[in-house]
């Protein structure tokens, strides 16, 4: 794909979040909405915004204006935790955690030792993304590196921003998804050199789960950490209570789940901890105090019987927080629904998400999680030009219910639960439209 990208006019109404809060009551203040607004990219990086009348003059005269006139234009949706190997295997029946992995997750990542097959998987996957609006995302691949070299394949074809790493796993699975401490240790070591930072790629250094690697194989991660520093760590943390049970049995000399990765020096502000449902007391003190992240993934939480993610413990504890779909136990790669079901997690614990809050969450919140709030999130001038166009109304019902909308935070609002992949126009990556919804779509 060549490197020079020509100047992209898009016209329309923009909604973004233009700074990072501390507290949810500080997003509306930073709610930022142009009713008839203009964004110009140059190179993928967003060189003006703001209202039409003022910025139309600055249009070079062969560029031709995308207009969305009825449409809303956000941020692109960003997606803290998935796994792609897992997409096949959406919505397979009947178990929580541990049982889900062996019943269906492990047999299903044994195909991906076939380059064929993961470079199959990753281009429907990398599409399925796109056509939900979803620009960057924290992926699983498996323990193959081969998938991983297939999935950033994929995203290179769009210049899309993806991070990426093999599975570690060198215990407590079949043999077929099993490596050591020191082959995993040179093959993700291989993988940073070859695609950390070429184009939009990003690493992140990818343990399972603490009880599917040795102290060995921890302590190899750490050293890749050390080693790379700029690269990011992605593992589950405390989802559920038997896999809580079991960490404490295999690391008793560590304090907790949490423990065990700060022990082997894997936490730290792009370290990405997947559910952390059931964190204890200080173990949210040590997310704090290490500038680690979490991934909240609602759908999964609710559909392995997880539990409850406590939100409002991000905001009192100052953790940084993403929404994650998690493929494949969760059931949709849609940010709308997931912002769904987060709206009723929070409910069945007495708290609330405000539609800007959770627009923060699935945008510049996730950018912060993420440590890229300096590249993504929203519509400030020198970021990376990834945004969504949304079509409020695709549906009979949703333009009943939009005719009835009390103002913007309403309309949004109302968007964000009924809302699907139908809701997604288009999706832009680094300024260029990479899926247009068709009337067949």
């Amino acid at each position: 794909m060549s490197s020079v990208i020509a100047t992209t006019a898009v016209r329309g109404r923009f909604l973004d979040i233009q700074n990072t809060v501390a507290q949810a009551r500080e997003i509306h203040d930073q709610v930022r909405y142009v009713e008839d607004g203009l964004l110009l990219s140059e190179n993928g990086i967003i060189q003006w915004f703001g209202p039409w009348d003022e910025g139309q003059r600055l249009i070079p005269e062969q560029v031709q204006v995308q207009h969305y006139p009825d449409q809303l234009i956000v941020p692109g949706f960003i997606d803290t935790h998935i796994h792609f190997p897992q997409t096949e295997m959406i919505g397979a029946y009947g178990e929580q955690l541990l049982e889900w992995l062996n019943t269906y997750t492990f047999p299903t990542e044994m195909q991906f030792s076939d380059p064929a097959y993961a470079q199959k998987i990753a281009a429907f996957f990398v599409q399925e993304l796109l056509k939900n609006g979803t620009t960057t995302a924290l992926v699983f691949c498996t323990v193959h590196p081969q998938s991983v070299d297939a999935l950033f394949a994929a995203a290179e074809q769009h210049q899309m921003r993806l991070i990426a790493g093999k599975v570690m796993m060198d215990r407590h699975a079949p043999d077929a998804l099993c490596d050591t401490a020191d082959g995993a240790y040179s093959d993700s070591k291989a993988l940073i050199e070859k695609w950390h930072g070429k184009g939009r790629n990003l690493y992140a250094i990818t343990p399972r789960f603490a009880p599917t690697s040795t102290p060995e194989q921890l302590a190899r991660a750490g050293e890749l950490k050390a080693e790379y520093p700029d690269v990011y760590v992605h593992t589950h943390l405390s989802e559920n209570k038997n896999e809580i049970a079991w960490v404490k049995e295999l690391y008793p000399e560590q304090n907790g789940y949490l423990d065990v990765y700060r022990h082997y020096g894997l936490t730290g502000s792009r370290s990405v901890f997947a559910h952390c449902v059931h964190l204890e007391e200080h173990e949210w003190d040590c997310m704090h105090q290490t500038d680690s992240a979490i991934a909240f993934c609602p759908t999964s939480n609710l559909f392995l019987g997880s539990g409850l993610f406590p939100l409002k413990k991000t905001w009192d504890k100052q953790v940084k927080v993403g929404l994650g779909t998690d493929i494949g136990a969760g059931t949709s790669f849609n940010q709308l629904q997931t912002i769904q079901e987060a709206y009723k997690v929070q409910q069945l614990q007495g708290c609330k998400l405000s539609a800007f809050e959770a627009l923060y969450h699935a945008t510049l919140g996730g950018a912060k999680a993420l440590d890229l709030a300096d590249k993504l999130g929203n519509f400030n001038l020198g970021k990376e030009a990834d945004f969504v166009v949304l079509d409020l109304q695709p549906t009979a019902l949703q333009q009943l219910r939009q005719s009835r909308a009390k103002g913007l935070e309403d309309s949004v609002f109302a968007l964000m639960m009924m809302g699907d992949d139908r809701n997604i126009h288009a999706t832009y990556i680094y300024g260029q439209r990479a899926y247009l919804k068709t009337a067949t779509a």
